[in-house]
């Protein structure tokens, strides 16, 4: 059991993970780097950054750091597991090559097709000019894609020739996304409702944390620009274990296999990105961590030690992890700054949410109460300026409930959302519609 753990990132993933971690009962010591002000509540932040390898390896022999664990996607990318394990140090998440599953999409496809795993017809190109060719003999509605992580912007869903003939000018030729768009991925459009599929695996076993809905535009009913995700819920009620089973079985199995027979087995958490249309499963895209939102959902449903958890898969003994998901639902609504995800103002104060969390007496924490309802909010953008809480990025709180049913849960988080304050505030209002449309049977 590690006592000390040390979290790597900022946001309101990585809040979501310490306030896990703190209910863990052998851990008595957890420090964040480099932490937010809400994180800070229950682990000591670090002033270092998650990129800064050599650092945090240094800090995590000082303190005698026993499990490191791993938000964001770039530092897994550049490798930061394979020098912790060259320093003898504990850490969760996989290893470069390993990560290339999300650093690489045309790496991800070829282990799909090696693997069999079910996703859209695709090519690869560097040349600008073959990818034009390639647009214009299959026409449109079609994907481009930069090859590599361009935070979360790399992906443009062209609904004619010409858009994806300027998304590959911008990738191959403007060079918008840098590195990361020296190479593209061109694939088919799918049609079908979206889905995240989260597993923890040790390279060879996986266990199931279950299906979510992220909601990545900024607008109600999926309007505007694509954001970083303002809003998830899970599970998703109309989907049964079996699909789950399903996916585990056709999905996630054959690709740690895959990974394993290539010499690069997966330790981690997969995250799966899925297209469902009717009983057809397609994988769209592979992450290799925790999604932001759905790990504040996820980890308000995790029920057992994570600590442990996450030590069984570094340890490879996954199958005998002590926990399991609740049954009960989550939902997590993210206010954001005005403005985004273009310019937006930081530095704006914060007010409210000591009348979610604090000692201030509310009648909506007596009726949570009453009727047992968690709710949490995790930092996401936040700062503190001479003692006042202010805002400091573009998403800025994850407001999180939990309760009996998804109706429950989504009415408390917005009622919790509604409590809060800074000039600017934005949040979708539609949050878990689809789910709740399909229980009203109108899905």
């Amino acid at each position: 059991m590690p006592a000390r753990v040390l979290v790597i990132g900022k946001g309101a993933r990585e809040h979501a993970l310490c306030w896990r971690l703190h209910q863990s009962q052998g851990v008595w010591k957890i420090y964040c780097a480099p932490g937010n002000p809400g994180a800070a509540q229950l682990a000591e932040p670090v002033a270092i950054a998650s990129d800064d390898t050599a650092a945090l390896i240094g800090f995590a022999r000082e303190k005698k750091v026993e499990l490191t664990i791993v938000g964001p996607e770039e530092p897994l990318a550049a490798g930061i597991v394979d020098e912790f394990e060259r320093a003898n140090l504990m850490i969760f998440g996989p290893t470069r090559a390993a990560a290339q599953l999300e650093a690489s999409k045309s790496f991800a496809k070829s282990v799909m097709r090696a693997a069999g795993v079910p996703t859209a017809s695709f090519e690869v190109f560097d040349d600008a000019q073959a990818a034009r060719q390639y647009v214009r003999s299959h026409g449109a509605p079609i994907v481009v894609k930069a090859d590599g992580l361009a935070v979360g912007k790399g992906v443009t869903v062209c609904s004619d020739t010409d858009a994806a003939l300027a998304a590959i000018s911008d990738a191959l030729e403007q060079e918008r996304f840098g590195a990361a768009g020296r190479r593209v991925v061109i694939e088919e459009f799918i049609r079908g409702e979206e889905l995240s599929y989260f597993a923890l695996c040790d390279g060879e076993n996986a266990i199931s944390l279950g299906i979510a809905q992220d909601h990545k535009a900024i607008f109600d009913g999926d309007q505007g620009p694509n954001t970083g995700g303002m809003g998830a819920y899970s599970p998703v009620p109309h989907l049964n274990g079996a699909l789950d089973e399903r996916i585990m079985r056709e999905i996630v199995q054959p690709t740690l296999s895959e990974m394993k027979r290539r010499g690069t087995p997966y330790r981690g958490v997969l995250f799966v990105g899925l297209m469902m249309d009717g009983e057809q499963l397609i994988v769209i895209e592979y992450n290799a961590r925790f999604g932001d939102p759905e790990c504040e959902v996820l980890m308000m449903r995790f029920d057992g030690d994570l600590a442990e958890t996450l030590l069984a898969a570094v340890d490879g003994r996954l199958e005998s992890a002590p926990f399991r998901m609740s049954t009960k639902s989550a939902a997590t609504v993210v206010l954001a700054s005005g403005g985004y995800p273009g310019d937006y103002r930081k530095g704006l104060p914060i007010t409210g949410l000591e009348r979610i969390e604090g000692s201030e007496p509310s009648e909506a924490k007596v009726q949570w109460a009453l009727k047992k309802i968690r709710v949490k909010v995790f930092h996401a953008g936040t700062a503190l300026r001479d003692g006042t809480l202010v805002t400091d990025g573009g998403r800025v709180l994850a407001v999180t409930a939990m309760a009996d049913d998804l109706a429950t849960a989504v009415n408390a988080a917005y009622q919790a959302a509604d409590m809060i304050s800074f000039d600017g505030k934005q949040f979708r209002r539609d949050i878990g519609s689809r789910a709740l449309a399909h229980a009203a049977g109108r899905g």
